[in-house]
């Protein structure tokens, strides 16, 4: 009776043609062992196209070249550039440059010893100068110039290295300081030397101040009188500041040591034994040998020779012998 039922019913549904179909199965189920990805409904589906990979950002373009460094070339300067340098606080610079050494219009190079970190103008401007006026002072000197001496060039730091000062140029690569400069025939020219030539310093000096915006030297502030500082300072109304004392030489002091025995003078062994009184106008004596006899000073003239003195009385008078008594009744008679 139930199996008459159950196919009654069925045929009833086919004669409506609605034939019943599983569920599909949820994404989220477990993959059954040994199926297929054909047999799976969701296989039949358009699958989202999977998303693109991110472009790469684009590089940053380099600078272009400055002025300065177009005109800063190795015809001139032997200066490769720098990456920009930002250091702590307001540190660094842009534009900057190694300035390894200067070439001359006869095309010999003049080394900075060590190399300068400088920004471009500051370099251009000491090309210039080592080109236009230390090259001919050297010429003057009757020889060339063979290397600058560099104290200090970019160094971030406050001004004179004191602790909470201002910001030193150096700090910001605008300046350097110069100790003094090498020539060919190896003599050293040191700019704050007294014993260098004068004219030499003053010369320097008056150069550099026509130059530069900042000129500090000896009797500037204390702290440069083993060098020269040098910068390009930006100032209100283009001032320019240009401290540096030109000392004279130093006056010669006499030796420590005692002036050399004049080749007249008589040998010391007799000078130490000869009387303090003598006279000057006399010749000097002759040095004796060690085993000749002593020989016996003659006295000087007006001058006589000392007498023997008399063997000094004696204390007691020698007494008398006492005369008898028949001896004194005869004298009083």
């Amino acid at each position: 009776m139930l199996i008459a039922l159950v196919v009654l019913g069925a045929s009833s549904a086919w004669a409506q043609g609605e034939i019943p179909l599983p569920k599909p199965r949820p994404a989220e189920a477990p993959q059954l062992q040994g199926e297929r990805a054909a047999d799976r409904p969701e296989a039949d589906a358009p699958q989202a196209e999977a998303a693109p990979p991110p472009k790469p950002e684009p590089k940053p373009e380099p600078k272009p070249p400055s002025a300065c460094r177009l005109a800063l070339t190795d015809a001139i300067a032997i200066a490769p550039s720098l990456a920009d340098i930002a250091g702590p606080g307001s540190c660094g610079g842009t534009d900057l440059v190694k300035l390894e050494a200067v070439v001359l219009p006869d095309g010999s190079r003049v080394p900075l010893t060590p190399a300068a970190t400088l920004r471009c103008p500051m370099a251009s401007a000491l090309v210039d100068w080592v080109r236009s006026d230390l090259a001919p002072l050297a010429a003057s000197l009757a020889t060339r110039l063979a290397a600058l001496d560099n104290y200090d060039s970019y160094d971030c730091r406050g001004r004179n290295r004191v602790r909470g000062a201002k910001l030193s140029e150096h700090g910001r690569a605008n300046a350097i300081d110069l100790r003094g400069f090498k020539l060919a025939d190896g003599r050293m020219l040191s700019l704050t030397d007294r014993a260098a030539p004068r004219a030499v310093r003053e010369s320097v000096r008056q150069s550099v101040c026509d130059r530069f915006a900042t000129v500090l030297g000896p009797g500037s502030d204390g702290y440069h009188e083993e060098h020269v500082h040098l910068d390009l300072a930006e100032r209100r109304g283009g001032y320019k500041m240009c401290q540096w004392e030109v000392w004279e030489p130093l006056p010669v002091i006499a030796p420590l040591l005692p002036a050399e025995r004049p080749a007249e003078a008589p040998p010391r062994e007799v000078a130490a034994g000869e009387p303090q009184d003598r006279d000057p106008n006399r010749s000097p004596q002759q040095a004796q040998p060690e085993n000749a006899p002593p020989q016996q000073v003659e006295p000087e003239q007006g001058e006589q020779a000392a007498k023997p003195e008399p063997p000094p009385a004696s204390s007691k008078a020698k007494r008398k012998p006492k005369k008898s008594r028949g001896e004194r009744q005869s004298e009083l008679r």
